[in-house]
């Protein structure tokens, strides 16, 4: 069939469009991810299986960059990068995240949490998805909610047996206004220091002790400038996984999809290597000469029990409210 001059051009045309916007849809993107954590960390492992299972669900054609320990800035730095397009991607913290959307602190409250699996319930309910929302606003896609674990106490003065015992003591925090509450109702004396620069921090003797879960006190070493831990399980905290509005803006529903799975199996993992790691660190950390205490926990809960009234009269009052109900419905 032979087709006039005019069509055999317009069909050439539409051909040559298609195989442009095939060839565009198909090329190559390089993002990059970034986090404050340690190798050897959940977070870093679960960045790590990310960037795997994407490359090979994309046939090697979807490529991310890990930047482990800060390499890129600590959290809050991030986080701005993050809202402006200047970094794809970021485990980040929730307290630095908090700042640009202060909801994310209701899931800081004290002792709101017995364990993880009640946490990751309400993280993937509704108060999950009304974060995630709200995070969406600022330029912020939620790909999943990993875990930063409960967290405990460390220090290198004396246990800590009761809530008495923290009165005087120099703890540091991150850049959290709730863990900051949570110190100064304890009668500590909070400072905010950036995790990337603790170790030296607890080594000098600027500050007298620290919390974090298990897991980042082992993965970067801090038993060695502290002497005791005590399992006060005072605080619950999530690393958001996220990636920039902009980065996903510009990607293909296709890529959005395999962005997605890959996030999910990536969560999975980081939550597993979570929840195992608490009881195996408590009997190395032992091993290492660490004291570590159970302490009187209903004395702690009884004098951080004003953080919640605080917050909950605060502008995200009702986010928090919500996310105490579901957290206790558990």
């Amino acid at each position: 069939m032979k087709f006039p001059k005019m069509l055999r051009r317009s069909l050439i045309a539409a051909a040559a469009l298609s195989m442009a916007g095939t060839a565009f849809a198909q090329a190559a993107v390089k993002l990059t991810l970034g986090h404050g954590a340690a190798a050897g960390n959940p977070r870093h492992e679960a960045s790590v299986k990310f960037a795997e299972v994407i490359k090979a669900k994309s046939n090697g054609r979807i490529e991310v960059t890990v930047a482990p320990a800060a390499q890129l800035g600590d959290d809050a730095a991030m986080v701005t990068a993050l809202r402006t397009g200047a970094l794809d991607m970021s485990a980040n913290s929730q307290g630095a995240v908090a700042n640009t959307v202060p909801e994310y602190a209701a899931f800081g409250m004290p002792f709101l949490f017995a364990d993880l699996q009640q946490a990751w319930k309400v993280m993937d309910g509704p108060a999950g998805k009304e974060l995630a929302a709200k995070s969406a606003e600022k330029g912020l896609v939620v790909l999943g909610y990993w875990d930063n674990g409960i967290r405990h106490m460390s220090n290198s003065k004396r246990p800590l047996l009761k809530a008495e015992d923290l009165k005087g003591m120099k703890m540091r925090t991150p850049p959290d206004s709730v863990t900051v509450d949570i110190m100064q109702s304890l009668g500590a004396e909070a400072q905010q220091i950036k995790f990337a620069e603790l170790y030296v921090a607890l080594q000098q003797g600027v500050v007298d002790g620290q919390e974090n879960p298990l897991m980042n006190i082992h993965a970067s070493k801090l038993y060695e400038v502290q002497k005791f831990i005590s399992l006060t399980g005072h605080k619950y905290e999530m690393t958001p996984f996220l990636m920039s509005k902009r980065t996903w803006d510009r990607l293909s529903d296709a890529d959005r999809k395999l962005v997605q799975e890959a996030a999910a199996e990536a969560t999975a993992l980081q939550r597993k290597m979570s929840k195992e790691s608490d009881d195996k660190l408590v009997a190395d950390l032992k091993a290492k000469g660490i004291q570590i205490d159970n302490p009187d926990k209903g004395s702690f809960q009884k004098a951080t029990a004003s953080v919640v009234s605080k917050w909950e009269a605060s502008p995200i009052g009702p986010f928090v409210k919500q996310v105490v109900s579901a957290a206790r419905a558990q």
